[in-house]
């Protein structure tokens, strides 16, 4: 199975988005979890995931760097049409 790894990925999407509303206490792999259960992806899927987001500055190891944030609110406000 080949993983689509760009930002226009609705998987990847959701994943920001998810990382942008976690809670202070969560990581990033409880967030993964979360998808995994949601089936959302697998946590293997959901690893590439984090790893394309953090080569592209969107995520450091454990938040959202400023280029991460901006596109998290992007992607809410597309959520909330």
């Amino acid at each position: 199975m080949s993983v689509d790894l760009n930002i226009d990925n609705i998987e990847i999407r959701v994943l920001l988005l998810a990382l942008y509303k976690k809670q202070d206490d969560e990581s990033f792999s409880d967030i993964l979890g979360v998808m995994e259960e949601s089936r959302v992806f697998t946590r293997k899927v959901g690893k590439k995931y984090l790893k394309y987001l953090k080569s592209y500055n969107f995520i450091t190891e454990d938040n959202l760097t400023m280029i991460g944030l901006e596109k998290a609110k992007e992607i809410e406000l597309e959520f909330k049409i």
